[in-house]
């Protein structure tokens, strides 16, 4: 099965990308992570919100690989235990099907996105930074699946 997460911003700082790709490595072979960066929307002084959100939008939805089922990262989404988060891992596995997370610029994820999702997954209430959110999603599918496979990294 292939996780990809697709992330609307720019370059990360190094320890992010040395942070996600811990992550990833520490992953079977067989449950693969891709990162894919989609560009920030030009922004100017005067900048629509809701123009830079469908621009960005349109770019993370032409970046989904055809036939994934699509999460996307949002606030207003569903919030889950990590043992919760396991036993969803445990059935995407199960169905054979590939993943994209959608993760949005600063303005958050377009309505077009929200409704291609197939669910839609809040990390916390809290106010994450894009840098922040990456490594913690990365922690939370390994630990997910520390879990599905008994493995000593999470204790409950």
């Amino acid at each position: 099965m292939r996780l990809s997460i697709l992330a609307v911003g720019g370059k990360m700082p190094a320890w992010v990308e040395a942070g996600v790709e811990e992550y990833g490595k520490r992953l079977p072979r067989e449950l693969s992570l891709t990162w894919r960066d989609i560009p920030l929307a030009r922004r100017g002084r005067d900048a629509d919100p809701d123009r830079l959100r469908g621009a960005e939008g349109e770019q993370l939805l032409k970046a989904i690989p055809a036939g994934d089922r699509v999460i996307a990262l949002d606030v207003q989404g569903r919030r889950v235990s990590t043992e919760a988060l396991a036993t969803h891992l445990r059935d995407w596995q199960m169905s054979g099907d590939n993943y994209s997370f959608l993760i949005g610029g600063p303005d958050g994820l377009s309505p077009a996105c929200l409704a291609r999702a197939d669910w839609r997954w809040s990390l916390s209430d809290l106010t994450l930074p894009h840098p922040l959110v990456r490594i913690v999603l990365a922690e939370q599918l390994y630990r997910a699946w520390t879990i599905t496979v008994n493995h000593p990294y999470h204790r409950a």
